[in-house]
């Protein structure tokens, strides 16, 4: 299979001699800033149809066409996995939303908290990060990030099908407790910088879908909590096992 070192997201149909139109954003990057000419090949996914081998046919500043020539890989989706949490400044949210889709979120979903600095996202912005990111971790996935919602609304509509792991600093140093939980839909939720209310604690707590997990001897950032909340989830219940 011929190397190739540029990985783009398309919104189109693929399949063996599907024409692909670029718009200005893309072919900029193409011919502009990556200096790719006419028969130059790259690979492109829509998180649908797997990954293809493309090439370049039109090139222009203002756009351009591909034609698919063959597919590289199959679609590979991720399991069913939404990683919550309280958005934080703004380059450890961009953080938070990169990893996310790198180490196989589903669905990525900000959630405003009692103590959550942030009262509105860029959710255009973050799901760009996470196309970005899909782009160069060479999945074919691309995780939806939702708008922020109040974590008391998500809850007031949850689907009790699906288990939350609940990272709770209260229990540092404590056992993970990873072992004996079920596979199925997840989310795994992590607070904000100043820890959850008491009132969100009861709740969860409270819950019989929440499972409170500690993240080990010490009391992690958000941003890092996120990354080894989805490490031990892919472990144990995920496709990293």
């Amino acid at each position: 299979m011929r190397d190739v070192k540029i990985r783009l997201f398309v919104d189109h149909p693929l399949g063996a001699g599907q024409s692909l139109a670029l718009d200005k954003a893309q072919a900029h990057y193409l011919f502009g800033v990556m200096r790719q000419q006419l028969g130059a090949q790259l690979a492109v996914f829509n998180g649908k149809d797997g990954e293809w081998l493309a090439e370049v046919v039109e090139a222009g500043k203002r756009g351009g066409q591909l034609l698919c020539v063959e597919q590289r890989g199959p679609q590979l989706t991720p399991p069913d996995l939404w990683l919550m949490f309280a958005p934080i400044k703004k380059a450890r949210t961009d953080f938070i939303v990169e990893k996310a889709a790198e180490m196989g979120a589903a669905k990525i979903v900000p959630v405003q908290t009692d103590f959550t600095n942030a009262e509105r996202i860029r959710q255009d912005r973050l799901q760009a990060h996470a196309l970005e990111a899909a782009e160069q971790c060479g999945g074919t996935f691309v995780p939806e990030v939702t708008d922020l919602h109040k974590l008391s609304t998500v809850l007031d509509g949850w689907d009790t099908r699906r288990q939350i792991l609940f990272c709770d600093e209260a229990l540092v140093g404590s056992s993970s407790l990873m072992a004996g939980l079920a596979k199925g839909p997840w989310a795994i939720l992590i607070g904000p910088e100043g820890g959850f209310s008491a009132s969100e604690r009861a709740r969860l707590h409270a819950a019989a879908f929440a499972h409170p997990v500690s993240l080990g001897p010490r009391i992690l950032r958000a941003d890092t909590a996120a990354v080894a909340a989805m490490a031990l989830w892919q472990q144990a219940l995920g496709d990293w096992v």
